[in-house]
């Protein structure tokens, strides 16, 4: 496919501008420069609502395909022989891996959309669900998740999202804080909520997608027998031939709460974020301001990220807007290697828009240098000559390069055009390298506080380093951070980054807590953010710190936990890992599970051990150390900022075990308490 060229060169004008001096102890007020004289509230006259959205497409987008989904023809089992260390010995076991087999993608049209929502509405009246009670959306990303989101919004009942992986206890605090009378979920989800139902006195109704067994619905009704279940088919068939006039009176209006959005929070039970109408709309309308040319609809949208996460959420009411297909995936079946007898969704659907977390970037980027690695030789030295030439954009061998890395784009379906990273900041090198292999990568910066954003990088703008330029829904300032240097007088302009807007939150549920801290909220409407910024020449921002991850060394100087991670994670020898220090440290050290493959391919390693020998080994760690401080090196780490020592792990940090949020975000805390004695161990000396 021609590579299409959406950029506008020029549009952003100065970037951002101040309008407003600012005062002892902060930065002045910046907005985006195109609308610096008003902060953009929606996307066109008459949205206003998420269900205005929902209309919007159907009238104006029609019978194009809106939603797209693959069915599981089959499942295959294979079994494959692991090796375990147990006690010091390796034990091998067979285990059962299973690999889907799926069909072609289906589609309902935006017709299909409102269509379904209005039957969905409809049920929801029919159970006799009012307007100020809650229904909880606790799923795996698909089409059916936003159906019954915009089913619920569309008659003014406010959702709260649970992450699919989220364990009893915080799906029970999910439920019972905002006293849900309801909750969707999968069909294979249903035993984790059999289990939850005698502890959430207020649920009445459970909604579920796919096929449900007898046994199954059997322990839902011994759970608690006045607890009623349908399938989101049995909900839909309730509404279909009922009257749609009652709808129009249930409508929402921008101020009511659209959705509590539980965080996956670092630290104690998830708080649920406030999200109106009003900032889901002013988030849509912000992004049509600043990226709107690049959306086409020749474009399609892949998701596979959860929904229950803001950035997922927010991107998809924005395609929705736009009137580009939506295709679903799901991260066990993206790529070739994890489906049987079928293309991975990515090769099937050929998406011409991606976003990912800064985990999903790595992977793919680790991944192409592994199969470049496994071809031999001269297949790799091909590939990185070519890699280079498209680095230093030399004219007549860009093409021959772009040859050579077709192979590369073939692999995510050849049409990729834009690609976004969200979610937490990614490394230089994986950011430079796929932008240069695959696809030019853009950061953003947001939270669920923000509806997801704050700043955007546009493709014209495209550098590394920097998050974008605000978004037109939301100003900002630079609250100076004196104990750590960090000044709005500097130059650059540093400091915590506060937000304001439409499209800002102005709070949590039942959090009188935190709602009145002027830590967090302060009485002139500014969110601080937490996190610390930087003003650059050309109006974009640059995220260079985290308040809480500020570490004081022994030294008396202060370093930047997240910022180190950021960068040591681009070491092609790491697949994930943590930077930690105490204060008494002279230099910090980091929690790191290896990349094996890559790994195994070092000269010095001995490829027949077992990963978690290879682990315990002092040269592995040695050699994993000493990759990782090039790389800060060549970041221009001071000698602080180098690790002093590191400590390798063979075991996967997931959201089971608590060691990474549903977001991928590492539990910094928690993974410090696993490996306390290592730790320990490291600084005695």
């Amino acid at each position: 496919m021609a590579r299409v060229h959406t950029n506008k060169p020029g549009y952003y004008g100065a970037g951002s501008v101040e309008i407003s001096s600012g005062s002892e102890g902060q930065s002045g007020v910046r907005r985006l420069a195109i609308t610096k004289d008003r902060l953009v509230t929606q996307p066109g006259e008459g949205v206003n609502t998420v269900f205005d959205i929902v209309e919007y497409a159907a009238r104006t987008h029609g019978s194009r395909n809106a939603l797209g989904w693959r069915d599981v023809v089959r499942i295959h089992e294979e079994e494959k022989e692991v090796t375990k260390t147990v006690d010091g010995k390796e034990v091998k076991e067979k285990k059962k891996w299973k690999y889907f087999e799926l069909g072609g993608y289906q589609y309902h049209s935006f017709i299909d959309v409102k269509n379904i929502v209005s039957e969905i509405g409809r049920g929801l009246l029919e159970l006799g669900i009012s307007a100020d009670e809650v229904f909880n959306v606790y799923a795996q990303t698909s089409p059916n998740w936003q159906l019954m989101a915009h089913g619920c919004a569309s008659v003014s009942i406010t959702i709260a999202t649970a992450y699919d992986t989220l364990g009893e206890e915080g799906l029970a605090h999910s439920l019972n804080e905002p006293n849900c009378v309801g909750i969707f979920t999968n069909a294979e989800l249903l035993p984790v909520v059999a289990r939850v139902i005698p502890k959430t006195p207020s649920l009445k109704y459970v909604i579920y997608d796919g096929e449900a067994t007898t046994k199954v619905l059997d322990s839902l009704a011994a759970a608690r027998n006045d607890v009623k279940v349908y399938s989101i088919n049995q909900l839909r068939d309730l509404g279909k031939d009922k009257p749609t006039e009652p709808l129009e009176a249930r409508r929402p209006k921008p101020e009511n709460v659209a959705c509590i959005m539980y965080t996956s929070g670092s630290t104690g039970a998830p708080k649920g974020v406030i999200i109106t109408h009003g900032n889901l709309v002013a988030s849509v309308g912000a992004v049509k301001v600043l990226l709107g040319h690049h959306l086409t609809l020749d474009d399609s949208f892949l998701a596979y990220l959860p929904l229950a996460h803001v950035l997922e959420y927010i991107v998809e009411l924005i395609i929705l807007h736009v009137g580009m297909p939506t295709g679903y995936g799901r991260v066990k079946t993206l790529t070739d290697a994890s489906v049987r007898n079928c293309k991975g969704d990515i090769a099937e659907f050929r998406p011409t828009i991606l976003v990912g977390v800064p985990a999903v970037w790595e992977t793919i980027r680790k991944g192409i240098v592994a199969k470049v690695n496994s071809g031999g030789a001269i297949r790799k030295a091909i590939f990185n000559g070519a890699v280079e030439v498209k680095r230093r954009n030399i004219p007549v061998l860009a093409t021959v390069a772009d040859y050579i890395l077709g192979a590369v784009r073939a692999a995510t379906g050849g049409r990729l055009r834009i690609a976004l990273c969200g979610g937490a900041a990614i490394s230089r090198e994986t950011q430079e390298f796929l932008s240069t292999t695959l696809v030019t990568i853009l950061q953003g910066y947001g939270m669920t506080e923000s509806c997801g954003m704050c700043a955007i990088l546009p493709p014209e703008l495209m550098q590394y380093g920097s998050v974008g330029l605000p978004v037109p829904s939301t100003e900002v300032k630079l609250l100076d951070v004196p104990d750590a240097g960090y000044l709005s007088t500097n130059n650059p302009p540093q400091g915590e980054v506060c937000i304001r807007g439409p499209s800002v939150t102005q709070g949590y549920y039942k959090r009188s807590d935190l709602n009145n801290d002027e830590t967090v909220f302060t009485k002139d409407g500014w969110m601080r953010t937490g996190d610390v910024g930087q003003w650059n020449p050309d109006g974009t921002l640059s995220l260079i710190d985290r308040l809480k991850n500020l570490i004081k060394l022994q030294s008396g100087e202060y370093i930047a936990l997240e910022r180190l991670e950021a960068v040591y994670k681009g070491c092609n020898l790491v697949s994930n890992l943590c930077v930690y220090a105490t204060q008494d440290a002279q230099q910090p050290m980091a929690i790191v599970i290896p990349h094996e493959a890559h790994l195994r391919h070092q000269p010095s390693v001995d490829s027949s051990k077992s990963l978690a020998d290879l682990c315990s080994e002092t040269s592995v760690r040695d050699l994993v150390l000493k990759e990782c401080n090039a790389i800060g090196k060549k970041n221009g780490f001071k000698p602080m900022e180098l690790l002093e020592a590191v400590v390798l792990t063979a075991e996967e940090w997931t959201p089971e075990n608590g060691l990474v949020t549903a977001a991928q975000k590492i539990q910094r805390s928690k993974i410090a308490k696993t490996f306390e004695n290592e730790i320990k161990a490291v600084y005695k000396h």
